[in-house]
């Protein structure tokens, strides 16, 4: 059985060594992280309240697809999100509450996680947002979509809303490698999310990507290649997951019947470090590894030892006495 060890860093000389070497941390981290960001930039602890707007997806629905991304549960990613039965203060107020018992007198940002967040007539659009934003101390919104379901009505409102409070759009990427992208059943291009990338940006609205590592079949090499390209967008933050088999999904059913490898936490941190030494300074990490539900969960087991995989993390970039970024710097 996998024991987790803890190791604590003497804060003073890792304080010390990230002062000179990585300005982007006031701690033991050696990443960009989202919360040393929104602590300087707000100045104030701040939390993503994830919620369930009942939205669906143009990959189950029909529009683009059927049957949804093969890893996706039927909560449509949004394991940590409120309840759909609920309405959206309901939610937001549930999951508040248990944040501030730990952190009182924080900031919320409204988190739009399941399924596809921009999918919906732009009026049902703003009634959800602007009901989030109209509760005290919520000075944001994260909104999680796809690159193929943003119209240009929907972009000149977000445009609107980003000139009001502080607003991040989530593209859900995965891959770069077209193979990949079919066998997951993502159906939209990378050129669409390429030119949806161009499209945010122009009106200087804020893009996080979130991609997977141990996708089927992916060698640490196509992985690798993910993150050179995107290094070379604009785009102000990443999310890396690792890949999760869940119990009554399609992966599950592909799994079983062609085995792929699911990559070792050694592994999964390996490939994560050599992935934050290419990634620009100023790209925020959103997360780093993944968060599944523990009961649906078939592989891999040792991803619900979040922590232990994050303390891996800073341990091996100590090892190498590295960074994010160290690769890329002149």
């Amino acid at each position: 059985m996998y024991i987790c060890k803890l190791y604590f860093f003497c804060y003073n000389c890792c304080g010390d060594f990230m002062k000179s070497c990585f300005k982007y941390s006031d701690t033991n981290k050696r990443y960009h992280t989202l919360d040393y960001f929104y602590k300087h930039k707000f100045n104030s602890k701040v939390f993503k309240v994830s919620l369930n707007a009942g939205f669906s997806c143009p990959n189950i629905d029909g529009t683009v697809g059927t049957g949804g991304c093969i890893y996706c549960s039927n909560t449509g990613s949004g394991e940590y999100a409120g309840n759909k039965q609920d309405d959206l203060i309901t939610q937001f107020n549930n999951i508040k509450e248990i944040m501030e018992r730990k952190w009182p007198n924080s900031k919320y940002i409204g988190y739009f996680q399941a399924r596809t967040n921009t999918y919906a007539d732009v009026n049902i659009l703003k009634e959800k947002y602007e009901t989030i934003l109209k509760l005290p101390n919520v000075i944001g919104l994260n909104v999680a979509t796809r690159p193929d379901s943003i119209s240009d009505e929907c972009l000149d409102y977000l445009e609107e809303l980003s000139k009001k409070t502080f607003l991040t759009i989530e593209l859900g990427l995965q891959t770069i490698h077209k193979k990949t992208t079919k066998l997951i059943n993502r159906c939209h291009t990378l050129k669409c999310f390429e030119e949806m990338v161009e499209k945010l940006r122009k009106r200087n609205i804020n893009v996080v990507v979130h991609i997977i590592n141990g996708l089927p079949y992916e060698t640490k090499e196509m992985m690798i290649e993910t993150i050179k390209y995107l290094n070379n967008l604009d785009i102000q933050g990443i999310k890396i997951h690792m890949l999760h088999v869940l119990k009554n999904t399609p992966l599950e059913t592909l799994y079983k019947q062609k085995p792929f490898h699911i990559l070792t936490r050694e592994e999964y941190v390996d490939i994560v470090c050599d992935q934050l030494e290419l990634l620009r300074p100023e790209i925020v990490i959103n997360r780093i590894t993944g968060d599944p539900a523990i009961d649906d969960l078939i592989e891999p087991a040792w991803l619900t030892k979040k922590f232990c995989v994050l303390n891996e993390i800073d341990k091996e970039l100590v090892r190498r006495n590295s960074f994010q970024g160290k690769k890329i710097q002149n």
